[in-house]
């Protein structure tokens, strides 16, 4: 008599089922995602030209120092417009682009909220950027105010965060979830590497991601607790219901739906059950 393993259809490829999740909702990502960083950017520069005249330089590190000058970096540095396009193309629903557009927002509000506060500037290092034309052109448009802390950073962590829980809740190969983090790890090293941002700017957008997840999970667990209070025969209900899905499905069941229910994911980012 064949298994319940033999009957169940194979798991699709992890590939596969990336591609289907770009393909669910596509316009609503594309639209959304253009209209969220052009409305990102018009707010960033107008805070760093009001805050300008009081913003102060922040500080380097023997880590500056050593870390050189690598005009090749603004390669890395411009793939972040990329790179955080992706965690919205590759969210399984409607749920999962409410729980990547929560800690975005969070993070933009707290560093935001940072340089209207504190502004700083990154120093001018003493580089002649006419002799190198691409970091030139991006230091004319960006004049490294809004410095600390680096949202560059604070959004590649993120976005590291986001498509890790992705990948893993898709059982992704390693190596996938290695380019994944070895990609954030060159957008933050391009920001030292091209003298847009400085160490301690470093540090401070990678703290700046923890808090606002922290935030962000602290907000979620409180919204649960009062939907429990005022309606406790249903949260109880809700629950009983997922334990005996779960141990109706059993492994079998369990391992196929991972793609759907994002099991893998980490506390601060889970995608929600397709809809």
């Amino acid at each position: 008599m064949p298994t319940l393993a033999a009957l169940s259809p194979a798991p699709s490829p992890w590939p596969h089922l990336l591609w289907q999740r770009v393909c669910h909702l596509w316009w609503i990502k594309m639209v959304g995602t253009a209209v969220s960083i052009s409305a990102f950017f018009v707010a960033y520069f107008w805070l760093m030209e009001t805050t300008a005249h009081r913003a102060v330089t922040v500080p380097t590190t023997a880590l500056d120092a050593w870390v050189g000058l690598n005009a090749w970096a603004i390669v890395p540095y411009a793939s972040l417009w990329l790179y955080v396009s992706l965690a919205p193309a590759f969210a399984a629903n409607l749920g999962a682009l409410r729980s990547y557009m929560a800690g975005a927002l969070a993070i933009i509000g707290l560093a935001f909220a940072t340089y209207w506060v504190f502004p700083t500037v990154t120093p001018s290092f003493g580089v002649d950027w006419a002799m190198y034309p691409m970091l030139g052109f991006l230091k004319t448009a960006d004049a490294g105010g809004n410095a600390f802390p680096s949202l560059h950073v604070a959004f590649a962590c993120y976005t590291a965060i986001v498509i890790g829980s992705q990948l893993r809740s898709i059982q992704a190969p390693r190596w996938a979830r290695a380019i994944n983090g070895a990609w954030c790890v060159a957008i933050a090293y391009s920001t030292l590497a091209i003298h847009q941002h400085v160490a301690l700017d470093v540090v401070g957008g990678v703290l700046t991601t923890c808090v606002a997840l922290r935030l962000v999970a602290r907000v979620r667990r409180h919204a649960r607790r009062r939907r429990q209070r005022v309606h406790p025969t249903r949260g109880a209900a809700g629950a009983a219901a997922a334990r005996h899905a779960q141990r109706m499905v059993g492994p079998v069941g369990r391992a196929l739906s991972r793609d759907s229910t994002g099991e893998a994911a980490p506390r601060c980012y889970r995608e929600a059950p397709r809809r």
